[in-house]
């Protein structure tokens, strides 16, 4: 970065005391921009189309910064952290969840977006460069499927499922599923498809 400021590298500095305090302000600024995604639709959309467009954007965020993962779970619970249990709660209590509920509803949302996100930039990372990522899932679904049958019957059967999943598709589909657990178990919230 200050190669591109053409400053020198204790420059930076000067507006920050240390590397921690620059990766927060960095994880600020990624995670702003991702909650300020509105739905396709419009921004008088529904709050379960919100919770899944701000469930997106931190996702892509991750996987385009996948520093951003490590950061928030090293120092999450500062300045970055109630951003993002804002930008959810205030979905969840447009649903309807009654207030007691809350926090623990936000808590799965946010614990489920970052968890997924985070494992899905690890894994990512786990690539070696310029790896080809259809051959990799190829080979990891050639494994599976050569599993013991006794011990590994369920692993065996989605070995092809696995080989072809998209990583963004099946993110979404656990929303639709944590929502769709939110609406059971607090019925007066209304969850659209």
């Amino acid at each position: 970065m200050t190669e591109r400021l053409a400053t020198g590298p204790g420059a930076i500095y000067w507006h920050v005391a240390n590397k921690g305090e620059l990766l927060a302000a960095a994880t600020d600024a990624v995670v702003a921009a991702a909650l300020a995604v509105e739905p396709a639709e419009s921004p008088d959309s529904p709050p379960q189309d919100r919770i899944r467009a701000v469930a997106l954007g931190l996702f892509d965020a991750i996987d385009e910064h996948p520093w951003v993962a490590a950061q928030l779970s090293a120092s999450s619970w500062q300045a970055t952290a109630p951003r993002i249990l804002e930008s959810i709660g205030r979905q969840v209590r447009a649903l309807g969840v009654p207030e007691g509920s809350w926090f623990t509803v936000t808590s799965v949302l946010v614990q489920y977006i970052l968890g997924a996100a985070g494992q899905n930039a690890a894994n990512a990372r786990a690539l070696a460069p310029g790896a080809d990522r259809g051959e990799y899932l190829g080979a990891v679904s050639r494994a599976w499927a050569e599993l013991d049958p006794d011990d590994y019957s369920f692993t065996r059967t989605v070995a092809d499922q696995m080989r072809e999943h998209d990583d963004r598709a099946e993110f979404l589909a656990g929303i639709t599923l944590v929502l769709a657990g939110i609406t059971a178990v607090h019925p007066t919230g209304r969850i659209d498809s």
